[in-house]
């Protein structure tokens, strides 16, 4: 029996013809940012980036705060109009899919996970199937659900109230709805910010399965050790442009974390994996 939680954003799809995402081979451009300008309150916040997220791949984008992550994050994702440029998602520029349309081709994690009203978790975790009503794959709803829930460790919150949960168990929840929408484009705005140390290994494990699974995975992070032990690739911001990209083991150099950070580090390799392990270097 289908839940009533998300009914009202069910219909709103359901009223609406859509053209359904079609399988895409990996390295496939899946969104494209080109030229992209961004100025917000009399700040120029992005100066004309150039990236691609491909189908396959986890691509992490790092750099300070105020450097333009999650601002090009919100742009990738067409929540946030830009000044200059284009993004294309799924071949086309944004402006050409309808929101429903939309809704099939992107999934979108923001940094704070907020509900007005004390829905159960599980009803919180099927809002992520509202865009499928409707249509042909409307049948996987309960197992996307289930698989969602159980991905991110929440299966066993499914009764309880959305806003009685910390702020780490409201992250994950969050997660396992646009897990369970089931679109082949993640954007992710820093989703192990309120996590302890297993749950952010779980949620980057996940970043990895996903991108197997021939997805694309754009993600904002801080920990710069996860982004070199999960991510494909890495677009290092500052100062609203990119300042380096390619594979962590390329990027992540001493001379340039330590320009972009204003911080001294120094970059080793893993004993055991060869992944770059990033340190701050200390008086002591």
């Amino acid at each position: 029996m289908k839940r009533a939680g998300g009914t009202g954003l069910r219909n709103l799809f359901a009223a609406r013809s859509r053209a359904l995402p079609s399988p895409v081979s990996p390295g496939t451009a899946v969104a494209e940012a080109r030229g992209l300008r961004v100025g917000l309150g009399g700040r120029e916040v992005l100066d004309g980036i150039e990236l691609t997220a491909r189908a396959g791949e986890v691509l992490a984008l790092v750099g300070p705060n105020g450097a333009g992550k999650s601002t090009l994050l919100a742009a990738l994702a067409a929540d946030l109009r830009p000044d200059r440029g284009e993004v294309r998602i799924d071949g086309r520029p944004v402006e050409a899919w309808s929101a429903p349309e939309l809704a099939l081709r992107r999934s979108v994690l923001p940094q704070a996970a907020t509900l007005s009203f004390p829905f159960p978790v599980e009803d919180v975790v099927r809002m992520g199937r509202a865009p499928w009503a409707g249509t042909a794959r409307e049948d996987e709803d309960e197992a996307a659900v289930a698989e969602a829930m159980a991905a991110t460790e929440v299966t066993a919150f499914a009764p309880r109230p959305f806003s009685a949960l910390s702020g780490g168990e409201r992250a994950r929840v969050a997660l396992a709805r646009v897990l369970a929408q089931r679109a082949p484009l993640l954007l992710l705005d820093e989703p192990t910010a309120a996590l302890d140390l297993r749950h952010q290994e779980l949620v980057l494990r996940i970043c990895r399965e996903r991108a197997r699974a021939g997805d694309a995975v754009v993600v904002v992070l801080h920990d710069l050790g996860l982004a070199a032990a999960y991510a494909d690739r890495t677009a290092v911001l500052h100062d609203g442009r990119i300042a380096a990209e390619g594979p962590p083991a390329e990027v992540f150099r001493d001379a340039l974390l330590s320009q972009v950070y204003r911080q001294p580090v120094e970059v080793f390799p893993h004993p055991r994996t060869g992944a770059p392990l990033v340190v701050p270097k200390r008086l002591s």
